[in-house]
């Protein structure tokens, strides 16, 4: 009997099926069915997990081909350019480290420690040697091999975090990649010449470098650069506290946790969370002319936390706060706007009833009465609440919703008199020194969780609404975030360890017929490097609590 040597794939992008040979790689199979994709293929979904188009097919499979416009896509796009920065920048500073920092301007900050500031004439260098890389059309060769011999390269290399982070991982084997003798490791898919990279900048950044990559909407063009100074800040406030705790990476805290350091880090974590938190009740309370704290934030950052935190250290300065809910102030049903699909928009500004907000805030403010509506969510129609208010001398508005930093929600109110806060979880560290972890996964488990916990909601379904979730925060509340007085991180050094607990379990329900699975498990991947830390160390009044469940707060 002669062995089968052909497997079949069924293509999703032309929902054909064809048979290939036994061991075909990603990259030849699109090649047999003949697709076209401009800005693409630059990995493929197999089974529903994201792989390279190195991945060689030994069973039948179902595949789909991903370009830039998908999240997956651009990611190992942006990984490969990394890899290409750091050898770039090994060759022409032997011994320096490039640490990959965060995501800011559409792009992701660099430092390269050179123990000087970083030149024009620097970024200069590394950028063409970027360029002689990626036109030299080398090929990005992935290895396999066990982890204790990954740990002796690495540590060969000088590459202490990624040392740090293998040790702690417990696996028996570990991949990393090379371009022409260069080694490196990076935690999920890359592109397999460096020919494929067509677009990206360096350019000098505060006392680092900025690497811009192109848009997801647009992958002909590179992302918008916009000016972030005050989410820089954070970052950089975010990087003191790194320090003072001596974690900056995933292995960091592994050891931290191995060495029975948890209640301490929470303890510590948490204390500095507190003393931001008192500081800005301060800031709030030295501005006499201040009578409304608006407090926005995308979704799962802990805004409402943040503003019942923030209430009781206003307390403490002797303000009273009032809470006002946006959600009070929806229009009927009908009112509201639509989106290009003709579903209602709950999401859009003019969702809300601006004109009666604004009027009823200018009477509290000017000492008269109010009775405020009440949104009947039943019945889409907004009615009066019974509910009458006064501000006393003593009381400050604390206004709470996504919309709370739109210039246009309260246009009418005299620019003194507000204070605005934007909270969100803006970032927890990395994995090492050149994998970051996206914030976005940081609040997508949070909501994954909580909408588990608390709404019935599966992973699933939390996962499949997430793109529009993003979708509506880039559209009305990013583009406002730095109008803040003051921005709030609400992400903590150790949440990934304790949330890593909650997660895993319903993270594994996801079925892996669906799309959604290649999310579940990219997220299940990553948490795989954390060591658990129990979530009955993390105090009451934590904001994790808000989604973990067990808060001294009501909600």
């Amino acid at each position: 009997m002669e062995m089968k040597q052909v497997v079949q794939i069924r293509c999703k992008n032309n929902k054909k099926s064809q048979n290939i040979s036994i061991g075909s790689s990603l990259s030849e199979i699109f090649f047999h069915f003949g697709l076209k994709m401009d800005f693409g293929p630059v990995s493929a979904r197999v089974n529903n997990k994201v792989e390279g188009l190195d991945f060689r097919v030994y069973h039948n499979k179902d595949v789909e081909f991903l370009d830039l416009h998908s999240s997956s896509g651009l990611r190992a796009y942006t990984r490969t350019l990394f890899f290409i920065l750091c050898k770039a920048a090994s060759e022409l500073y032997p011994g320096k480290n490039m640490v990959i920092d965060i995501p800011v301007s559409n792009g992701y900050y660099c430092d390269l420690q050179l123990g000087r500031a970083i030149t024009d004439e620097d970024v200069e260098r590394i950028s063409r040697r970027m360029k002689e890389i990626i036109d030299a059309k080398i090929p990005i060769v992935r290895h396999e091999c066990t982890t204790e011999d990954a740990i002796k390269m690495f540590t060969d290399l000088g590459d202490i975090s990624k040392v740090k982070l293998l040790k702690s991982t417990g696996k028996l084997y570990t991949e990393y990649y090379d371009i022409d003798g260069y080694y490196d490791y990076y935690y999920g898919t890359l592109l397999i010449n460096t020919s494929q990279i067509h677009l990206y900048e360096l350019v000098k950044y505060y006392d680092g470098m900025l690497l811009r990559i192109p848009s997801q909407k647009d992958p002909s063009k590179l992302g918008e650069l916009i000016q972030q100074d005050k989410l820089f800040e954070i970052f950089k406030e975010h990087h003191r506290w790194q320090n003072i705790l001596g974690l900056r990476t995933i292995g960091d805290l592994n050891s931290a946790v191995e060495h029975k350091y948890s209640t301490d880090l929470i303890n510590l974590s948490e204390a500095l969370q507190e003393k931001k938190l008192a500081k800005i009740a301060d800031e709030i309370a030295s501005r006499k002319d201040v009578r409304m704290v608006l407090i926005a934030g995308p979704s799962s950052s802990g805004k409402t936390t943040t503003c019942k935190r923030l209430s009781i250290q206003l307390l403490t300065n002797g303000i009273k706060p009032v809470g006002i809910s946006l959600d009070d102030y929806f229009v009927d049903r009908e009112k509201t706007p639509k989106d290009e699909n003709g579903e209602y928009d709950y999401e859009h500004v003019e969702a809300l009833n601006i004109p009666l907000l604004n009027e009823q805030m200018n009477a509290l403010l000017a000492g008269e009465e109010v009775e405020l509506p009440r949104y009947n969510f039943q019945t889409g129609k907004s009615e009066m609440s019974g509910k009458k208010l006064r501000l006393k001398n003593d009381e400050i508005l604390v206004v709470e919703g996504i919309h709370a930093l739109n210039p246009d929600l309260t246009s009418q109110i005299a620019e003194e008199k507000k204070f605005r806060v934007y909270a969100s979880a803006l970032t927890t560290m990395l994995i090492d020194d050149h994998n970051y972890i996206p914030t976005t996964d940081n609040r997508l488990l949070r909501r994954i969780i909580r909408d588990y916990k608390y709404r019935g909601v599966s992973a699933q379904d939390t996962i499949r609404r997430w793109p529009s979730v993003r979708a509506g925060e880039n559209k009305w509340i990013f583009p406002f975030q730095e109008n803040a007085d003051v921005m709030f991180n609400t992400a903590m050094l150790f949440e990934l360890a304790v949330i890593k607990m909650q997660a895993e379990p319903i993270l594994d329900q996801v079925p892996e017929n669906c799309e959604e699975y290649a999310t579940a498990y990219r997220l299940k991947k990553f948490l795989k490097y954390i060591k658990p830390i129990p979530e009955r160390q993390v105090p009451p009044t934590s904001l994790l609590r808000e989604f973990l469940g067990g808060s001294s707060f009501k909600y």
